[in-house]
């Protein structure tokens, strides 16, 4: 599995996971090869409904600071490279994210 292939695969299974969330603004942020492990370790983020206050593309227009709204939600997506199988989705955390205003 190359790095275009365990991108695609990761973005693909979240986007199904979290299919009922209301998902927008879904992209990579991170990819890593884990050589101890053989596999891939793929950050995606996204926006979701149930995360807005406001609703983003609203906040931003009305040139809210990003304080108004809670943070961009981040999936770490470890991915067995020999077989292209998901081991593994977890929450991830990247520097500079908001603490949580819930």
């Amino acid at each position: 599995m190359n790095v275009k292939e365990a991108v695609q695969a990761a973005e693909a299974y979240v986007i199904d996971l979290f299919s009922g969330q209301g998902l927008k603004h879904v992209g990579l942020e991170e990819v890593a090869f884990d050589d101890r492990n053989g596999a891939w370790k793929v950050t995606i983020g996204f926006f979701r409904d149930m995360d807005m206050r406001r609703g983003l593309p609203a906040a931003l227009a009305a040139g809210q600071r990003q304080e108004d709204w809670k943070a961009r939600t981040y999936k770490s997506v470890e991915i067995d490279d020999a077989t292209g199988k998901i081991k593994s989705v977890k929450n991830r955390r990247l520097n500079g994210d908001l603490p949580d205003a819930g």
